[in-house]
Parts: structure tokens; sequence; C-alpha cells
């Protein structure tokens, strides 16, 4: 359920830094509560890294939102 044109990626991107941007959490902060590098979190807000599955329920945890959230459809793209 992604954007019409929306890349699957681009649409974890989009989702991915609006829901830390929402919770007021840092890239470094979302890393550490996800367990995963600072970078990780930088080259997948920036379509750079494919966070597959197990990278994607780790973001979600430290997001505190269920997995789905990274794959809904977004409304405007900035």
């Amino acid at each position: 359920m992604q954007a019409a044109g929306m890349e699957p990626l681009e649409t974890v991107a989009v989702n991915v830094k609006r829901l830390r941007n929402e919770r007021k959490l840092t890239q470094e902060r979302l890393a550490e509560k996800a367990g995963l590098n600072l970078t990780d979190i930088a080259r997948i807000e920036t379509v750079r890294r494919d966070p597959g599955v197990k990278v994607a329920a780790k973001i979600s945890h430290g997001l505190g939102v269920p997995t789905s959230k990274l794959f809904e459809r977004v409304k405007h793209h900035p």
C-alpha cells in the first residue's frame, strides 16, 4: 500500500524519517533503540540501503510501531 509512483524503498525511507521525527528521536537515538548503526538509519532514510525484513522489524521496534507502518501509503512526499 504505497503512494502511486513511489518506490517501496522510498516509502520506507519517508515513513522511517517521519515516524522518527514525530517521536523527536535523532537518527543516533533510533539506531541505539533498534540495535543498529547510525549509518544504517541514515542510508535507509536517504534510500541508499534496503533495510530487509529483519532490519525493518528492528526499526519498527525502536519506533514503537508495527512493522506494517513502515510500508503504509504516504499522503504527500516533501
